[in-house]
């Protein structure tokens, strides 16, 4: 039986890549977090109801992925209730709904959870611990989920780039082009991870938990591998033809920011494997095929 998946915030970076990596035979209704603001409970109750409706009369399984969030890490120190509604009571309304119509729901999380002071990748099960605003209310959102349904799971990524929306691959790419050198962070550690990919990891995990699986209800997903921000700049100079040594390493205290940044943050994807999941690609490798794909500039 098809997948029917409901992909609010669907006209984000990860949200156009769910839909475009989605399969042919399935149904997907993908609407923008302004078509369907998950803050407004009465509205993503009718959204929800519409959907499972729709789908099982159709003969799909429905499932429920949730791109959307406030992801402005730097404006969320000041717009703490903005980002609190986003973040935290969107997920809590959604995961309701699902519920009341048995949908199941992966809602995507991130490494911001972490405090970042770590030495290895961090497990599912490692102690939390954000030090934004931005990673407090995303841990409020997982939190939340996974106390109000007991068929939702967690999928946190990082350092996440793609075909759309902004990120650091189009940022070093349009710096490039008016910037003899640039100086970027060599002093914060993470994996990249092309959306596309995370997109097909999400469908997978969607199709399994559709037909009734139970893999552990908090995932990590990234690329694998890890780099810092100033070696996955180079790699990006690289890959689109431009010498690597324009780009020089600096540290977090010369590039001071108003949200804290995780020193490390890369996620452990074993249990994601040991799920029966398949594993994201190498990031350098991820961040080769998205060049050829025409899916970064």
């Amino acid at each position: 039986m098809a997948l029917a998946l409901l992909v609010p915030g669907g006209r984000g970076q990860l949200g156009r890549d769910l839909v475009a990596a989605a399969p042919r035979d399935g149904l997907v209704h993908a609407p923008s977090s302004a078509e369907l603001d998950l803050t407004d409970a009465p509205a993503v109750t009718d959204a929800v109801a519409v959907f499972a409706a729709t789908a099982r009369d159709a003969g799909y399984r429905p499932v429920v992925v949730n791109a959307a969030a406030y992801t402005a890490v730097d404006a969320a120190e000041t717009d703490v209730d903005r980002a609190c509604a986003v973040n935290a009571t969107g997920p809590a309304n959604l995961a309701k709904s699902c519920r009341e119509h048995n949908v199941p729901l992966l809602h995507v999380s991130t490494d911001y959870v972490f405090p970042g002071d770590g030495a290895r990748p961090y497990e599912p099960t490692d102690e939390t611990g954000p030090k934004s605003v931005y990673g407090r209310t995303k841990l409020d959102g997982e939190h939340r989920v996974l106390s109000t349904w007991d068929r939702s799971w967690i999928v946190r990524t990082a350092w996440v780039y793609g075909r759309h929306g902004n990120n650091f691959v189009k940022t070093m790419a349009r710096l490039a082009g008016t910037n003899d050198t640039l100086s970027v962070v060599d002093d914060q550690v993470g994996s990249p991870t092309w959306s596309l990919d995370l997109a097909n990891g999400l469908l997978e995990l969607a199709a399994a938990v559709a037909a009734g699986g139970t893999p552990p209800r908090v995932l990590h997903a990234t690329g694998a591998g890890e780099t810092t921000w100033c070696g996955f700049a180079r790699a990006i100079f690289t890959e689109l033809g431009l010498d690597p040594a324009r780009v020089h390493p600096c540290t977090t205290a010369e590039f001071p920011r108003p949200a804290p940044r995780p020193a490390y943050s890369v996620l452990s994807n074993k249990t994601w494997a040991a799920a029966g999941l398949t594993p994201l690609r190498d990031w350098r490798d991820a961040l080769t095929a998205a060049v050829k794909a025409n899916a970064v500039p």
